[in-house]
């Protein structure tokens, strides 16, 4: 009886579709919920204030509570009695109750959590730590997790912002979820109730601080009405402890100011800054800051003027010292014209030819905000050498959860196992242990601020992220940067709990598919330490390794016919591996100890180069990039195992993501192998690249109204052509004589899928119509592909079980629209099962 109820209870469930909005805080009921015994009876919130994070914690207990048990508890602000969950400060509890013997356990923002029977104490050293013990309790219960526990949690270090990319118009740069949650039309959005959600889910996962706008930023959100709206903003996010911050723009005092100079050691500019400082705290008195992006990628700063970065650092750092803000100012400072045919030239070195004479120049209320590797966000780099040479500098590092060059969400990307790799790895400073999470903390160098920030870039989509499974990134952020020695798979297990329920094969598959993600998308865009090998010219997007050589940005692969790879090497290279400690630098010197997933980051090698597996570079290459594309078919078919166990609105939404992510990774696939084949006139052993027995390619197909069209990049097009209709007004036709043998096939469809039209298309057998799609992924992908035929706008449809004859008639007809020629690269015919 007990199972049946069980089952029904799981089922009645599901019957409910979700939207994503509530994330992990859906305080969904839970099997068994009387296994709890211990359940309070009242709660006691020990601060009557609604503006209190300590309130909010009472009402955040009450509804969780509500939705997981099913039961309503009153809130107190006072209570003696021994059935109650008490929430609040350490203060407030000695207060209340006498002696707190945890009280010198807590560092800031540390809490005491304690479940005993009918009891539960939930003890914060400030306000919002007692908030982010009551999410913690109720995530526990979440988890049905009912185990009597009693402990203390501190933070490992005391920043951990997340930083947004929102510009005044209401747009986000590198977001893939819809617009701004905090601008329109160039100023502050008057309704703030979006933001308050926002700030209660990183509440939830002990953020404790957003940078709202863009690193490149308007000097407008200095204007009155938008310092007003700071305001709104800040006192939405105040009762979930989440400090408000904003991006500047260094040459403010004069765009927008007036001065005729903005130069940080002008007495005029110094004042205008404190000026600007103290309105904003008079309309938001526990303001947490700047971030300030400086004479990089063409924004002004110091530099300008002969003055160091440290320099405008400690202009920023006056003007907020007497209101106990911080400075962060980003590491991410380079020159984006260099010479590429000078081989020492080097973007990977620019960090620490910049800070690393600054050190101990900056005041003690600046924060160095350092990017986790040399370049920019790469799916593999190794940790930036700058975390080693800044001793006397407080630093954080800089993650990324928004997907700018892994696949903007729309390809499942679960990054804590990535950061895990850069966090735990020991830099060996002064040959002692020294790794990442304890160089950004106070522990390895001594300094008084560090941690962690995260680009995030939510917006209006309902999944935050405009994509599910995306969001177990941000959940994986705050835990890590609460406790970086946590577990990638641990932290996806809980995550998938709070959010799609208790299915042990939901727990399993999610687990797997994510923790095979990274690997998967590393192998099938850019493995051995090359980088991403995507379009750095253009979205940063689908493939396109050409762009990243022969220009001024720095983000180069050095390929050439025979050989491939940066030689970063102090003999005979940049130098770069020489910016580490000496136990690293040598290691990475060394072409033997180099481990081979950073090979290519640190040495130029020939293309039949032998790695350690006894591979040459570019059969890894080609192996690597099926293994990727195969791993991600899987995918599919793993999340189709979960029909029936997940709502059915997430389910289809995910699915959807899963089809096209399988038939992007087949793009990418052979746009790699195809371009480093042409490259190099080295044949796969396997001999795959170039070889595609199950494809019509649709140039050589009989068209009407159709036309052939050179794609470019020529690799991002099978066979380099594909066809497109010969006006925007004409319907095109492209027919062929199926040779397979007769049977049943699922019929796969290439095809482009461009920004500014939406085509039409029908595939008809002897003229029976087996499919018809819409070229509209611009409205359901969560950004915008391109406006060219390319690796961007590349897309597959595949209609299953279709039955053919050898000698049917296959036809495609394509209506194309705006400017959109309905293109079509090529059609195949695999048997159930196979790969293309």
């Amino acid at each position: 009886m007990m199972h049946f109820v069980l089952v029904l209870f799981l089922a009645l469930g599901l019957a409910k579709a979700e939207d994503g909005s509530h994330a992990w805080l859906r305080y969904a009921p839970v099997p068994n919920p009387n296994g709890y015994r211990s359940l309070p009876s009242t709660i006691v919130a020990l601060n009557s204030s609604k503006s209190s994070p300590v309130y909010t914690a009472g009402q955040e207990l009450q509804k969780g509570i509500k939705g997981i048990f099913g039961k309503s508890l009153s809130i107190n602000d006072t209570g003696k009695g021994p059935s109650s969950v008490v929430v609040g400060t350490a203060e407030a509890y000695k207060k209340n109750y006498g002696e707190f013997d945890e009280a010198d356990a807590l560092d800031e923002d540390g809490f005491f959590l304690s479940i005993e029977e009918r009891r539960v104490r939930i003890i914060g050293q400030n306000q919002r730590a007692a908030l982010y013990g009551a999410f913690e309790y109720l995530s526990r219960l979440a988890q049905a997790n009912f185990s009597l526990v009693s402990y203390v949690s501190n933070p490992h270090a005391p920043i951990r912002w997340v930083n947004e990319w929102d510009n005044l118009d209401g747009s986000i740069e590198r977001g893939y979820a819809g617009p701004s949650i905090f601008f329109r039309d160039g100023y502050v959005m008057e309704n703030v109730t979006r933001a308050a959600e926002y700030a209660r889910l990183l509440a939830s996962i002990r953020v404790n601080g957003i940078v709202i706008n863009n690193v490149n930023a308007n000097a407008a959100l200095l204007n009155e009405r938008n310092i007003a709206g700071l305001g709104r903003l800040a006192d939405a996010f105040r009762p979930y402890g989440v400090q408000l911050g904003i991006s500047l723009n260094f040459a403010s005092p004069q765009d927008f100011g007036g001065l005729p100079t903005f130069d940080p050691l002008d007495p005029t500019v110094d004042v205008w800054w404190a000026n600007v400082t103290n309105k904003i705290y008079s309309r938001v008195s526990d303001f947490a800051g700047f971030l300030v992006k400086a004479n990089s990628e063409g924004q002004p700063g110091p530099l300008t003027y002969n003055r160091t970065l440290a320099d405008g650092a400690n202009m920023f750092a006056r003007a907020l010292k007497p209101h106990g803000g911080i400075v962060m100012f980003r590491a991410f400072v380079y020159d984006h014209h260099l010479t590429p045919s000078n081989w020492k030239n080097d973007r990977a070195n620019a960090a620490v030819e910049f800070f690393k004479d600054l050190d101990g120049k900056f005041d003690d209320n600046v924060v160095v905000q350092i990017k986790y590797g040399p370049i920019d966000f790469q799916v593999r780099e190794p940790p930036s050498p700058l975390f080693s040479a800044l001793r006397k500098t407080n630093t954080a590092i800089e993650l990324q959860v928004t997907q700018e060059y892994l696949g903007h969400q729309d390809h499942l990307v679960y990054l804590a196992p990535m950061w895990k790799e850069i966090l735990e790895f020991d830099l060996r400073v002064d040959n002692r242990p020294s790794k990442v999470k304890d160089i950004i903390s106070s522990a390895r160098f001594n300094r008084p601020l560090g941690g962690s920030a995260a680009v995030v870039n939510v917006g209006t989509n309902t999944t935050w992220l405009g994509s599910h499974l995306a969001m177990s990134n941000l959940y994986a952020y705050g835990i890590l940067a609460w406790n970086p020695a946590a577990q990638a798979e641990d932290i996806i297990r809980d995550w998938i709990r709070l959010t799609f329920g208790f299915n042990r094969q939901v727990l399993d598959t999610v687990t797997e598919m994510s923790m095979k993600s990274w690997p998967a998308y590393e192998n099938y865009s850019g493995n051995l330490g090359v980088q991403t090998l995507t379009d750095i010219l253009y979205t940063h997007y689908g493939p396109n390794p050409a762009s990243q050589d022969n220009n001024g940005w720095g983000q180069w692969t050095r390929a050439d016919s025979v050989s491939i790879g940066m030689d970063r090497t102090v003999k005979n290279g940049t130098g770069n591996a020489g910016q580490y400690p000496p136990e690293i630098a040598m290691m990475f010197e060394n072409i033997e100890t180099t481990p081979d997933n950073l090979l290519l980051w640190f040495h130029h090698v020939p293309y039949t180069q032998r790695l350690k597996s006894g591979k040459t570079v570019i059969q890894h290459f080609y192996d690597a990039h099926y293994e990727g594309a195969a791993t991600a078919q899987t995918f599919v078919t793993m999340w189709e195992s979960l029909k029936g166990k997940i709502d059915e609105q997430r389910y289809d939404e995910v699915l959807f993501e899963q089809v096209y992510q399988a038939g992007h990774a087949l793009v990418w696939r052979d746009s790699i192998n195809q371009f480093y084949y042409n490259m190099s006139g080295i044949p796969d052993q396997a001999k795959r690249v170039g070889n595609h027995p199950y494809r019509i390619e649709a140039e050589r197909m009989s068209l009407n109204g159709y036309e052939a069209y050179a794609v470019n990049p020529f690799h991002t097009a099978s066979g380099y052509t594909a066809i497109v209709t010969t006006s925007n007004g004409t319907v095109g036709t492209a027919t062929a004589n199926i040779t397979y043998a007769s049977g049943t096939y699922d019929l796969a469809i290439n095809y482009y899928d461009l920004i500014g039209g939406k085509s039409k298309y029908e595939v008809l057998i002897n003229n029976r119509t087996v499919g018809a799609w819409t070229g509209d992924l611009e409205d359901r992908l969560g950004h915008a592909p391109s406006i060219y035929l390319d690796g961007h706008s590349a897309a597959r449809i595949t209609f299953k079980g279709v039955k053919v004859n050898k000698g049917d008639t296959l036809k495609i007809v394509g209506f194309p629209n705006g400017i959109e020629p309905a293109p079509i690269d090529y059609v195949s015919l695999l048997p159930p099962g196979t790969i293309d």
